[in-house]
């Protein structure tokens, strides 16, 4: 087991799920998988309890209650998160948004793709994030959502 610094602060790391995330393991299984949302965010909390940091997971389909999130887990927060993990699904394409208030953040965050959006409809090559993450993953399922938490792990 992992110990931390008694004077050390536990970090903190949002999950967001954007558009149709709820809907994982009935949707388009054969593009997304069987995995649902609920089991993927079920094995990074259990994974960030034994890093000593705390998971917090948010899904919506609405664009302004990802904006809203965002915006009271960082600058409207007393203790602000540390980084985020997001998956903006649709509004990757979309959301200028939800790109300002994750640079209003000013906090690390990777995204994370289920599918090869570069392999997809040609819009869906675009995204509005990429050029101010630290990271994209994308393709490789929903272990793309652990590689980003074991980036965190070694890198906050």
């Amino acid at each position: 087991m992992i110990t931390q610094n008694p004077t050390q602060t536990p970090k903190k790391i949002a999950l967001i799920n954007g558009p149709n995330l709820h809907l994982l393991g009935k949707r388009e299984p054969e593009i997304y998988g069987y995995t649902t949302l609920k089991d993927i965010e079920d094995r990074l909390i259990n994974k960030s309890r034994e890093h000593h940091i705390e998971l917090i997971c948010f899904q919506s389909n609405h664009e302004g209650a990802i904006v809203d999130f965002i915006s009271e887990q960082g600058l409207l927060s007393n203790k602000p998160i540390d980084a985020v993990i997001i998956n903006p699904a649709a509004h990757t394409h979309t959301s200028v948004a939800i790109r300002d208030a994750l640079a209003a953040l000013n906090k690390p965050f990777i995204e994370v793709h289920l599918s090869n959006i570069h392999a997809r409809e040609p819009f869906r090559s675009h995204s509005y994030f990429s050029d101010k993450a630290v990271g994209v993953i994308c393709g490789l399922g929903d272990s793309g959502y652990d590689m980003a938490l074991d980036w965190f792990i070694k890198n906050l």
